[in-house]
């Protein structure tokens, strides 16, 4: 199953360094961001990634462009052949598909553009920006079960985010409201499994999918939490990033591989 990754927007409130690269490859212990989330994919096995492209997009390809150059160590040989010799080869068993969908794309409009790379499948889907130690196979399992076109991971971050109204016997979502005030309840944290007919509600570029789209598949009934009361943390600002660096220091709750 493919991993789609929004990795387009310009990532404003943490602009102490975003002005100089895009915010997932904002780095937490010398990996970026979006580093830490495919490596939590990849220990369930999903190892085939679509990553929207968007603002400094290039910095991201470049990345992956020169991974060994990241990760492993190398000799340059000048004196003969210029010659690069790659040493304890760090490689991953990913594929990485990196699409431009646009500077001022919203979210739909990115999710709508990559359709022609996930075809007639179900697929995940998560946001450059957020780590968390949500099983993904029991989530996978979840959705399967649920019947719905999407499986929301449910998260309680205490603050400043939108809310989910779940029903507590089918946790069936009724109704999604973004980036209203909250007092604590459960929240998008990403980490979702979607059906492929999903893209019929994108309209065009101009679509925030967290708007129409998710407000009215829970108006229909097909939108279904899955709550998630272990790690998750999203790097939204400066503080946030400094947050993320000392827990990878201390006790990284995310690192599971």
């Amino acid at each position: 199953m493919k991993v789609v990754i929004l990795a387009g927007g310009f990532g404003t409130r943490i602009s102490e360094e975003s002005h100089l690269k895009p915010k997932p490859m904002i780095e937490i212990g010398e990996r970026p961001i979006l580093w830490h989330i495919m490596k939590s994919y990849s220990y369930y096995g999903y190892n085939d990634f679509i990553i929207c492209l968007g603002y400094k997009g290039y910095v991201i390809k470049e990345f992956f462009a020169d991974y060994y150059l990241h990760t492993s160590d190398v000799t340059f040989d000048f004196c003969k052949e210029n010659k690069m010799t790659i040493h304890n080869n760090a490689s991953e068993p990913w594929r990485v598909t990196l699409v431009d969908t646009g500077l001022h794309t919203m979210t739909g409009g990115r999710i709508k553009r990559v359709k022609k790379y996930i075809g007639n499948e179900r697929f995940m889907l998560t946001y450059g920006d957020g780590v968390s130690d949500v099983n993904i196979k029991e989530l996978e399992k979840y959705h399967v079960k649920s019947g719905k076109y999407i499986t929301m991971t449910a998260i309680q971050p205490g603050g400043r985010f939108g809310v989910l109204d779940i029903n507590d016997e089918s946790l069936q979502i009724n109704q999604f409201v973004e980036k209203s005030k909250e007092d604590g309840g459960w929240i998008n944290g990403g980490f979702m499994v979607v059906e492929p007919e999903v893209f019929d509600y994108i309209t065009d570029d101009s679509t925030i999918f967290e708007r129409e789209p998710l407000e009215n598949l829970a108006k229909e009934g097909n939108l279904v939490a899955y709550k998630h009361y272990g790690f998750w943390h999203c790097m939204d600002t400066q503080r946030d990033k400094l947050l993320l660096e000392r827990l990878w220091r201390d006790n990284p709750a995310w690192k599971i591989w």
